[in-house]
């Protein structure tokens, strides 16, 4: 038996379910899996039989449950400290904190306009208003963190940590809807999308055979 639960939505939409799950592999975790079709009617229920919000992710370890992304994230760092979930570096580490907290509460029009999804490739949709700020904002961050450490790597601080797996999901939408970035930018896009750990979260989204038509834009 698998030492952790890992609750989660459909790989190919649910991009917080992808963070969760991207942190377990950077932990090393032994974790079995247990998926829930976002669409279905009464799935909401059913996930509150683990996960108080009804929401996913929600992490299980024996009788503790952890849920959130962010939450799921921290706690693994402490769990696994030899994985070096977060930078060594006292200074990036707190930057890195700051970038993924920024990331948990914010970019809302990213969000909404231009839906995670794996598989699509919709070019020039999603241009609503404030998609562009949003854009413009997490490319800003991107410059600022690989400025500090590019001779270490090609992830935001060098080494791949959560931050990366934080903002893994936003590399996804930026190819989804054929975003137009700078150099440096797509440079860090192509080596989040190498990742062995990303491919196999999209080769597994990829493989699902469940369609929302609310999110294929």
């Amino acid at each position: 038996m698998a030492e952790f639960v890992f609750y989660h939505g459909n790989k190919n939409y649910s991009s917080w379910s992808m963070r969760g799950w991207l942190a377990l592999k950077l932990a090393g975790a032994d974790f079995e899996e247990v998926g829930f079709h976002l669409g279905q009617q009464g799935v909401r229920e059913k996930i509150r039989q683990h996960s108080p919000t009804g929401k996913v992710p929600a992490l299980g370890h024996g009788e503790l449950l952890i849920w959130d992304s962010m939450a799921i994230g921290e706690y693994l760092a402490e769990r696994f400290p030899e994985a070096r979930m977060w930078p060594e570096d006292a200074a990036d580490r707190a930057l890195a904190r700051s970038v993924s907290a920024e990331l948990h509460s914010g970019f809302p029009a990213l969000r909404s306009h231009m839906p995670f999804n794996v598989r699509r490739s919709s070019p020039g949709k999603g241009r609503a208003d404030g998609v562009q700020q949003d854009i413009d904002r997490v490319t800003e961050i991107w410059h600022t963190c690989r400025e500090r450490r590019a001779h270490a790597g090609a992830f935001l601080f060098g080494s791949w940590c959560l931050a990366d797996a934080l903002y893994a999901p936003i590399v996804s939408r930026f190819r989804t809807y054929a975003v137009d970035l700078d150099e440096i930018s797509r440079a860090y896009c192509a080596a989040t999308w190498e990742h062995e750990h990303v491919r196999e979260w999209c080769a597994a989204a990829a493989a699902e055979s469940w369609v929302e038509s609310r999110f294929d834009l």
